[in-house]
């Protein structure tokens, strides 16, 4: 299963990204692990410095802007 990381101190892009995610999901019906994590010591240990930011297994792939939903679908169907 996919597990999606979105990374960001609960700011309005932040929050926008997480929804693009769920709307993305639902759109290519695929099942995954959605964490969204707010907590700036946490994010931290992912090194980034520029939020949101769109993991996807643990690997980082859209940061510092807000991932539209076409792009996350992109992203879940490569």
């Amino acid at each position: 299963m996919t597990n999606i990381k979105v990374l960001g101190p609960g700011c309005a892009k932040c929050k926008t990204t997480y929804n693009n995610v769920l709307e993305a999901l639902k759109h290519v019906g695929a099942e995954a692990t959605v964490e969204k994590i707010e907590d700036i010591e946490e994010m931290m240990k992912y090194n980034v410095l520029t939020t949101p930011v769109l993991m996807i297994d643990d690997e980082v792939k859209i940061k510092g802007r807000v991932a539209s939903t076409a792009e996350i679908i992109e992203l879940l169907t490569k």
